[in-house]
């Protein structure tokens, strides 16, 4: 039983970092370490706005 517990656990663990990268906390995250700053409403915009203007800069082929 035990055994099966712990490969549940690891499975939902893993599920989760899944979702938290998806969704863009993981990286949102690492923007708040790199840069030293708390989260807030105005910084979460200013990382989201960051991350569209590069993704949309960058040129599309094909």
């Amino acid at each position: 039983m035990n055994t099966l517990w712990l490969h549940l656990r690891n499975a939902g663990r893993l599920a989760w970092g899944l979702l938290r990268e998806l969704g863009d906390e993981n990286a949102y995250a690492r923007h708040l370490e790199v840069h030293g700053r708390t989260h807030s409403g105005a910084e979460w915009r200013r990382f989201s706005e960051e991350r569209l203007r590069a993704k949309y800069a960058r040129a599309k082929c094909c």
